[in-house]
């Protein structure tokens, strides 16, 4: 491809050298430069992209991107150097410029928020591709290019193969394709040069502090994905959520609200709830729909979710009782709300709540539904909670995420989720500082999360319920760097089949 065209869309500060010339590929990982290669450098937060400039130049790169004036040449004839104002949106511009703009030829729709993204995209997928369609899933857990899985190592890819797997889509024959936009991707513009057809706010807490420094700063991230909707597009935003209506400030695209209990365009109630599933009245003024339906998830939490996959489908321009037909027959997403039953009577909840809300909506809801008195005396049952929080990530959200847990259950148990670099013990210490002395004197501290799982399982009786949180569809743990097999389904299947 010309060098002119990949550059067509970009803001260009400066050039030395001829434009007029051929790339054989885009890189901003110098070590995979080859010749002919244009070589984007970034100054990410480990390692500054430009420092390897000179030494993709003798790998034979034929062009360098770079948004730091320090490391541009006086002249040039072998390569050419563009100066760009960010070098982020560069290769986020690029890079869909290379594999043909593939998000124009897809119906393509983000999902941003802190919690419900997963659920969110994967419905929308399976929803799809139950009304007939070949379509695409970017998510947490999996990829999907129509049936063939792709494994997902980031809640959304960087710019390049975030473009080679919508273009991958393309080829499929795809029409649709829904993929969670984290505020990560975000920021570091990996979604630029996108065009959706739409977008939609989940809802917002508190998370990811350790990268954005201030919760508004995290707020204002997101609304990026809103502020570049075109007026082709739509908007689907929470009005529950006090940031709901933040989002669509100043956007062109056409916005659709969806609220639990109050006026919005798309509204829905929980008549009937147990784990197997609700029973709901969902409302409408798109699609005129006034009826009830049961679905197979659970909590209020998944209620909005539902209405957000519901209202997203009828604004794509679905049947509003077919897309409710299909809705009442899907399954929870791997590792969200899942439930596993043991022979002794007990009920376990594997779950990826990671932050203080979620893990908060997962406990309201076990709780409603068990009748479990949140004070912990007379329970009609136990809730009995394993959770932990990742290192290498906000530690704010670790006392908070202790207390809440402690409020909500009858007996909490603090453990390890992904300590990466951390020492799980310090990880530990810091949760525990959300309680007070006679609080932790309640509470089980066990630093070896499959011996937490397994203590919960011998302490529950009949009725009782286990949330096990943090982790969900994970199946490893992260120690010093090293990934080490690890599933909470496991470690509960194995004690839900024991006789103690």
């Amino acid at each position: 491809m010309k060098l002119t065209d990949l550059l067509q869309d970009i803001a260009i500060v400066r050039t030395i050298g001829e434009t007029d010339r051929e790339v054989t590929g885009i890189q901003f990982d110098s070590r995979k430069v080859e010749a002919g290669n244009l070589f984007v450098a970034q100054a990410g937060t480990a390692v500054d992209g430009h420092t390897f400039i000179e030494q993709c130049v003798a790998k034979g790169a034929t062009a360098i991107v770079l948004d730091n004036p320090t490391y541009m040449p006086q002249e040039s004839q072998e390569v050419c150097y563009i100066l760009v104002k960010n070098s982020d949106e560069a290769l986020g511009k690029m890079a869909h410029c290379w594999y043909g703009k593939p998000s124009q030829q897809l119906k393509l729709v983000g999902v941003t928020g802190t919690n419900g993204k997963t659920t969110t995209a994967t419905l929308l997928y399976k929803l799809f591709k139950a009304l007939g369609y070949k379509a695409g899933l970017l998510s947490t857990v999996v990829n999907y290019v129509d049936e063939e899985a792709v494994a997902a190592t980031h809640t959304t890819p960087n710019a390049l193969e975030l473009n080679a797997l919508l273009a991958k889509m393309v080829e499929a024959g795809c029409t649709h394709a829904f993929m969670e936009v984290s505020s990560h991707a975000i920021a570091q513009e990996r979604i630029a040069g996108l065009e959706y057809a739409g977008a939609l706010f989940t809802n917002l807490t508190r998370d990811h502090l350790d990268y954005h420094k201030t919760f508004d700063n995290y707020r204002d991230t997101k609304k990026i994905l809103f502020d570049r909707l075109g007026k082709e597009a739509f908007a689907i935003t929470n009005i529950d959520d006090k940031n709901g209506l933040v989002m669509t400030q100043n956007c062109r695209a056409r916005v659709l609200t969806y609220s639990t209990h109050s006026m919005a365009d798309f509204r829905g109630k929980i008549l009937e709830e147990g784990f197997e599933g609700m029973l709901l009245r969902v409302q409408s003024t798109l699609g005129a729909v006034n009826t009830e339906v049961f679905v197979p998830l659970v909590g209020r939490f998944n209620v909005s979710n539902l209405l957000l996959i519901y209202g997203a489908a009828v604004a794509l321009g679905e049947d509003a009782m077919e897309v409710l037909r299909i809705l009442s027959s899907l399954q929870p997403v791997n590792g969200r709300f899942e439930t596993i039953r043991s022979d002794k009577g007990w009920t376990a909840i594997i779950d990826y709540a990671h932050t203080p809300d979620a893990v908060e909506n997962v406990l309201k809801t076990i709780n409603e539904i068990v009748g479990a008195n949140v004070g912990k005396q007379n329970a009609a049952a136990q809730v009995i909670t394993v959770v932990g929080c990742g290192g290498n990530r906000d530690k704010g959200k670790r006392p908070i995420m202790a207390r809440i847990a402690y409020d909500h259950s009858t007996q909490l148990i603090l453990t390890s989720d992904n300590p990466r670099d951390e020492e799980p013990h310090a990880i530990l210490q810091d949760m525990a500082a959300g309680l007070t002395n006679d609080e932790l004197h309640r509470t089980l501290i066990i630093e070896d999360r499959a011996a937490a799982i397994k203590t919960a399982c011998t302490l529950a009786r009949q009725g009782d319920v286990i949330l096990v949180a943090g982790k969900g569809h994970e199946d490893y743990q992260i120690i010093k760097g090293v990934k080490h097999h690890f599933d909470d389904h496991e470690i509960v299947r194995q004690c839900a089949l024991v006789s103690h």
